[in-house]
């Protein structure tokens, strides 16, 4: 593979990963959505589509395995590939959680919310800036970017340390709320991990660009 080809489908690697990061950002909402609004036809619509999610990461595996194949990547090249390699992972089980979410959603359409749900859309709404920022980041190489992406998970942190203090005092006022209390909190928790899986792409990204992989050079 001559290197002008090779550098053709590293742009085209940097096209899908941008394709992958829209589905799960479009997922993340869309469950949210769902979630608020209590709405079953769109959280069965996220659970039905993560097979996309699951198809895209498959193709980019592949492309990433035909380059290391066909062509002897110098070090540069070698860590963008890895890295794209290590990212699908991290935005598969974001797609995951998503579906998750909406799972849950179905579980919980029947019965009145027991708190305000305000919390809630906000960390759906600073995990998706997060995964934008870290696919936007390994794109464009940018490093200072990356590191706002982990600093933005403090964001995620404090709204689920919040959310799970308003769920342990309703639940301690009435033990009734006990059951639904749980599942707001597992929903809480997917969207926390979302952020943590955000943390993940955004560290790659930085070794990507830096060979350095949290303090330990790899590359």
């Amino acid at each position: 593979m001559a290197r002008s080809r090779f550098d053709e489908k590293l742009a085209e690697l940097n096209n899908m990963l941008i394709e992958m990061g829209a589905l799960i950002e479009y997922a993340i909402a869309r469950a949210t959505k769902a979630l608020e609004e209590q709405d079953t036809a769109t959280a069965r619509e996220i659970i039905a589509g993560d097979s996309v999610v699951n198809d895209k990461e498959k193709e980019i595996e592949s492309l990433c395995l035909k380059l290391l194949l066909y062509q002897q990547p110098v070090a540069r090249d070698l860590r963008q590939i890895s890295t794209a390699l290590k990212m699908i992972t991290d935005m598969e089980r974001i797609g995951d959680h998503a579906q998750d979410i909406s799972e849950l959603t179905l579980l919980l359409a029947d019965q009145e919310y027991i708190m305000n749900l305000e919390r809630i859309p906000r960390m759906a709404e600073a995990t998706i800036k997060m995964v934008t920022d870290s696919i936007d980041a390994f794109v464009k190489k940018d490093l200072e970017l990356a590191h706002s992406v982990i600093d933005y998970d403090d964001v995620v942190d404090e709204l689920f340390i919040a959310v799970r203090k308003d769920l342990i005092a309703l639940v301690h006022e009435n033990p009734e709320n006990g059951e639904q209390g749980f599942d707001l909190m597992q929903i809480a928790k997917y969207y926390e991990r979302i952020g943590d899986h955000a943390v993940n792409i955004a560290e790659w990204v930085i070794f990507s660009i830096t060979g350095v992989h949290k303090d330990t050079r790899v590359l």
